[in-house]
């Protein structure tokens, strides 16, 4: 609002001191940064003193692991903290009218609605309890029931893979090498490095292969010719499975005082990175990647995520003042997903979200495994002593901010390797 805002004031002849600034990325992407951490930091407090003085406290199940008594009566639905830290700098420094930021704002407030609705009937059933007088245990019966939960992610995926194939404003331009044709409309030339150069304008829905030489791959090699037409199709089913599974991780990854919020801002680097990149001319070249009009501005959003996660932690790390709850976990998750498929980087996301599969896979390894012991041998055994793996290690006795560090440093590696796919092919 505020880019657009001193925009009008300039094309009305009116100038502000300082007012140019705004028209750097660079600039707005580290205002943004800078407002949602003192949003998250100021904020978070009063909303900390809100949900303890409504009682809105974690009930925590007896899992007989060490600190959770701790952890009974500490808020949660603190992800509130990281909405707002991610949606009021977008809002007044983002260019509002750029199809990506307006993906990325739905996803936002869709994800943050099904989660706080989630937290909300958990918070309404521990009431209930109480008031009947019985001692309230958490269970997987409270809050919304899974298939709605994974009936808002589908919605989201729709909206996403729909949007991404056929808005016209979601565009790919690649070098072109041949004659420039002026009636050609999927043409354009543009200077880079002072060089004049022909770029050739495409919709198809392409994703990048890591550590491929010739590393772009198009969806609709997935299917026949005669099926071709259906793409579109293959690629709205694709981007579901996305973000139901990166959702997911991330809400399984949230179990540890600070695990999910830190994952997740290591990994909003990386995303920030690649947007940025491929959004300029000028990197888009040099790295030889594919350049998406109007993605640079998706850095600001980004930004603004980073910077709400690194402050919601002053509050979430060990000992947590608050919990993210689902209102958070489900939100970040999907947002990661809506990110790495807008910049076409969906096949990297099982290294970035190395943690977020980890423990996914964990959880359904244990079951797996626990209804094959029971049906060979008559009584079902465990792969893991707990999952997801976060609770493995809280069993051989790790300190809980031990596993949330390395789990940290496990996260920069990966980030660091995939960030490094952009020039290793």
């Amino acid at each position: 609002m505020l880019y657009h805002l001193f925009q009008w004031f300039e094309q009305e002849g009116i100038k502000f001191p300082g007012s140019q600034l705004l028209d750097f990325i660079t600039f707005r992407v580290l205002l943004a940064m800078l407002l949602s951490l003192t949003i998250t930091l100021l904020y978070g407090k009063k909303l900390i003193n809100l949900l303890n003085k409504k009682l809105i406290g974690e009930s925590v199940r007896e899992l007989g692991l060490v600190g959770e008594a701790q952890k009974k009566g500490t808020p949660t639905m603190g992800g509130i903290i990281i909405i707002l830290g991610i949606l009021v700098p977008t809002l007044l420094l983002a260019k509002l009218n750029t199809i990506y930021i307006i993906i990325m704002l739905v996803s936002t407030i869709w994800l943050g609605l099904i989660g706080f609705i989630d937290d909300y009937l958990k918070l309404k059933a521990k009431r209930t309890a109480q008031q009947l007088g019985s001692n309230y245990q958490k269970t997987n019966k409270d809050g919304l029931a899974g298939w709605f939960k994974i009936l808002g992610q589908v919605g989201l995926g729709l909206f996403v893979g729909l949007t991404l194939y056929f808005n016209d404003d979601v565009q790919i331009w690649r070098e072109f090498q041949g004659t420039y044709n002026a009636s050609d409309a999927t043409q354009v030339v543009r200077k880079v490095n002072g060089k004049e150069k022909v770029f050739v304008i495409t919709k198809e829905p392409i994703t990048t292969i890591p550590f491929v030489k010739n590393h772009e791959f198009n969806y609709s090699k997935l299917l026949p010719k005669a099926w071709r037409g259906f793409t579109w199709l293959l690629y709205v089913l694709v981007i579901i499975f996305i973000i139901t599974a990166v959702s997911n991780g991330a809400n399984i990854t949230d179990g540890l005082d600070g695990l999910a919020s830190g994952t997740s801002a290591l990994i909003g680097v990386c995303l920030g990175i690649f947007a940025y990149a491929s959004g300029s001319y000028l990197f888009a070249d040099y790295l030889n990647i594919m350049y998406i009009p109007n993605l640079a501005e998706l850095s600001i959003f980004i930004a603004a995520m980073v910077g709400a996660c690194i402050g919601f932690m002053w509050y979430n790390a060990y000992p947590a003042q608050v919990f993210m709850g689902d209102t958070g976990s489900l939100t970040l998750g999907g947002i990661i997903a809506a990110l790495a498929i807008i910049v076409h980087k969906e096949l990297l996301i099982p290294i970035f979200c190395g943690v977020f599969l980890v423990e996914n896979l964990s959880v359904v390894l244990q079951v797996v495994y626990f209804k094959y012991t029971k049906k060979k041998y008559g009584e079902g055994k465990r792969l893991f002593l707990m999952s997801p793996l976060h609770h493995h290690f809280q069993k051989l006795g790790y300190h809980e901010s031990k596993i949330v560090i390395r789990f940290w440093i496990v996260t920069m590696l990966c980030v660091l390797l995939s960030i490094a796919t952009l020039k290793m092919r």
